[in-house]
């Protein structure tokens, strides 16, 4: 029983202190600021390619920030897979408001993938005519300094520079698990490693230089696995370079959300991870507080400490660490927030199970399996 106890003890101590270290390097990280950052000496063009389908919350006003942007050289570059979508009577009308700053659309659907996001863009990648180009989701907040902050986390070796979703404006209990999701978790944990060199894509927004995913066969690369985001950092560490994620990452904005609609879409990338990365979504299991607590108390009962003490000072220490972060960074704060990532760590042992038992999901509206990336990984 000894050893038991001292096994649950230091499990405790070690999780509580990585999730100290990665709350640090978050907090460093994504620290708010008010300083924008201008466009360097010699600002290089850049294209911005931009999947389109139907109309989000906050459609406009998402859409429109990309013509907002202050950098002197770039091209926008929406792609639409249907001539029938809702979106298009909006991007028309963004197109047709800002005269200035040049804007294609493109239509139509080519089916290189089982992927409708990739489908959509391979049409845009031949008519960007930049060096370099940014894919960025359609619900993506585009601050007027994004390309600069973008190119400002370039380095000598990198080969994709990214930014993980930050979710914002929540409208409802469900809307708020996401923002738990998405931030003081999902963007945490990658921060801390990318800061320990183990950065990976996120499809929200990657900044590439054409001529590198050329060489690995242009867009048409990220085919090779599910999601374009596991296949991005695939190309890059198979060409030596490093994925980077741009410091203080980027807003979406939420709105309503159900919680069905929640759940399904983080069992679709927990499904696809674990296709793709499987050893790195094996510890995931120990990624919440929840294994933490439990190890906690059940030292605290065997070394004759006050459980419920014990317990409360491990949340003070979790959820007060995951508050500190979020004030820091400027994401949603709410009262409510403790009891929301107390739900979510609830969560996450039932989401890893479900990583593993289930292989399909729907995106979009699209029926999916993953076998075919976990035969590729």
């Amino acid at each position: 029983m000894t050893a038991v106890i001292c096994a649950a003890a230091a499990l405790c101590l070690t999780m509580t202190v990585v999730h100290v270290a990665s709350i640090i390097v978050a907090m460093v990280r994504c620290r708010a600021s008010g300083r924008r950052l201008p466009a360097p000496r010699g600002a290089p063009p850049v294209s911005l390619l931009r999947p389109v389908c139907g109309v989000d919350n906050y459609a406009e006003e998402t859409l429109r920030s990309a013509f907002l942007l202050d950098y002197p050289d770039y091209e926008i570059i929406l792609c639409v897979a249907h001539a029938k979508d809702p979106v298009l009577p909006l991007i028309e009308r963004l197109i047709a408001d800002t005269p200035g700053v040049p804007a294609r659309l493109l239509i139509g659907d080519e089916r290189i993938s089982d992927n409708p996001k990739l489908n959509n863009l391979v049409k845009g990648w031949p008519a960007a005519s930049r060096g370099w180009v940014v894919i960025a989701d359609s619900n993506v907040l585009m601050p007027p300094d994004y390309i600069q902050r973008l190119l400002a986390a370039w380095r000598p070796d990198t080969g994709l520079v990214c930014s993980p979703p930050v979710g914002a404006e929540p409208d409802g209990i469900w809307a708020e698990l996401e923002c738990a999701f998405l931030n003081t978790y999902q963007a945490r944990w990658q921060y801390f490693a990318d800061s320990l060199g183990l950065g990976f894509a996120q499809g929200k927004t990657m900044l590439w230089r054409r001529a590198d995913l050329d060489r690995a066969g242009g867009i048409k690369a990220l085919a090779g696995e599910l999601a374009e985001d596991a296949a991005g950092t695939k190309v890059v560490r198979n060409a030596g370079l490093r994925v980077r994620l741009v410091d203080r990452p980027f807003i979406q904005p939420l709105g309503a959300r159900g919680a069905l609609e929640v759940w399904r879409r983080q069992v679709r990338w927990a499904r696809l991870r674990r296709a793709t990365f499987r050893l790195f979504f094996l510890p995931e299991l120990l990624s919440g507080a929840a294994p933490a607590l439990v190890a906690g108390g059940l030292a605290a009962a065997g070394l004759g400490f006050s459980v419920p003490a014990v317990v409360a000072a491990l949340c003070v220490t979790w959820y007060g660490g995951e508050a500190l972060l979020a004030r820091v960074a400027e994401w949603h704060l709410s009262p409510r927030s403790p009891l929301v990532w107390m739900l979510r760590d609830l969560l996450l042992p039932v989401l890893w199970l479900e990583g593993w038992l289930g292989s399909t999901f729907v995106w979009r509206g699209n029926h999916m399996r993953v076998e075919a990336t976990a035969r590729s990984s």
